[in-house]
């Protein structure tokens, strides 16, 4: 048997009502909430203060794809604050907990991100705040892991700020902050959570623990997300829902994502296609290219989709079009051209790296859905 290893020092509580854990995370300290400047959010921040003490800034005007030229501003605004915060509260999405990641390493100066991100060089020069993420969706994983993403619009380039310094001290997972999403927003990030459990799977660095989590996550997302966009306001399977995201989060925090992700980013720069549905469209095409490979990760899948895992492909497209959405890059903005370039790039990619399969059999597996 190989041996393996794996690590996640996040502390998580999960529960209804474990917002309210907060004071008592925050023990007293200087903290700024970073959020979303919707009335719900800012809510949610009063309540904080209300119950624990006056945050010293709430930055709430964070925005989807989190990018260089508002993360300048925002963490300027963090550079005259006395006291300077101890810990920073992402209440919010992926973008908001990716963002707060961004301001606990700038320690009020971007620039020394901006470096590290551009050069790999200056990791010295980066701060270490802490983190408490409270996710109020169920996809992003970025409250498990110790990575954010952050995206240069204006150089179309994305780049992932990955510390060890950025795993939270405490994911704080409340189902109930979950309730009310819409239909749109509960399937692309379930659909985001679903890739980061695949990718997991077909992945260099997959071990037992991680294969264990990304099994129970994908085997829960496929049975529950359909039924979740069909009752919205369902407490138990927003608990559901939270709960396998949190378990592909584990997954992933040690493998990284794969090809599916690496195809993804320059979709969502060129196209503004949102992250969620960039990452898993192709989904049924990479695991028909990988349904006569064997070894640890086919028999995870088997685990989830059965033992015909060329014919789960379809069943996964199947799931796709009961949600929605398309596998036909096409109806993505992605011509037949941009397709092959893509794919070409993504497997020179580090997360392209990661994937398990080949180039050729991808493609071949695009042209057996007929689809490029």
């Amino acid at each position: 048997m190989d041996g393996w290893s794996y690590s996640n020092p996040v502390k998580t509580c999960f529960g209804e009502g474990r917002f309210d854990d907060l004071p008592r995370l925050i023990d007293g300290r200087p903290y700024c909430v970073v959020t979303y400047g919707e009335d719900y959010f800012l809510s949610l921040a009063e309540r904080l203060a209300e119950r624990s003490h006056p945050a010293v800034a709430v930055i709430s005007d964070v925005a989807p794809n989190p990018d260089f030229a508002l993360l300048g501003k925002q963490a300027a605004s963090c550079a005259g604050l006395d006291p300077y915060p101890e810990v920073f509260v992402a209440i919010g999405g992926g973008s908001v907990i990716d963002t707060a990641k961004v301001l606990a390493a700038a320690g009020g100066d971007f620039e020394r991100v901006k470096t590290f991100l551009e050069t790999k060089s200056g990791a010295d020069d980066l701060a270490d705040t802490g983190i408490i993420a409270v996710p109020t969706t169920s996809g992003t994983g970025s409250e498990v892991t110790s990575w954010g993403t952050v995206w240069d619009a204006a150089a179309q380039k994305k780049y992932s700020l990955n510390l060890r310094s950025l795993y939270p001290e405490h994911a704080v997972v409340d189902p109930l902050l979950m309730l009310g999403k819409s239909r749109e927003l509960t399937v692309s990030t379930g659909l985001d959570a679903l890739s980061h459990a695949l990718e997991s799977l077909w992945n260099v660095s997959a071990n037992p623990v991680s294969t264990a989590f990304a099994v129970a996550a994908a085997r829960e997302i496929l049975e529950v997300l359909p039924q979740l966009t069909e009752d919205l306001s369902s407490r138990p399977l927003r608990g559901r829902m939270a709960q396998a995201a949190i378990m592909s989060g584990y997954a992933f925090s040690n493998t990284k994502t794969a090809i599916a992700h690496s195809i993804s980013y320059p979709i969502t720069l060129r196209h503004n296609v949102a992250h969620g549905i960039a990452c898993s469209f192709s989904l049924p095409i990479v695991l028909r290219s990988v349904a006569r490979d064997e070894g640890q990760g086919a028999d995870a899948l088997r685990r989830i989709f059965g033992q015909d895992l060329e014919a789960a492909s379809a069943r996964l497209m199947e799931f796709l079009n009961i949600l929605g959405v398309s596998m036909d890059p096409a109806d993505h903005g992605v011509d037949r051209n941009e397709w092959e370039t893509l794919v070409d790039a993504a497997f020179d990619g580090e997360r392209g790296l990661n994937f398990t399969g080949s180039k050729e059999k991808l493609q071949q597996a695009a042209k057996s859905f007929g689809i490029v």
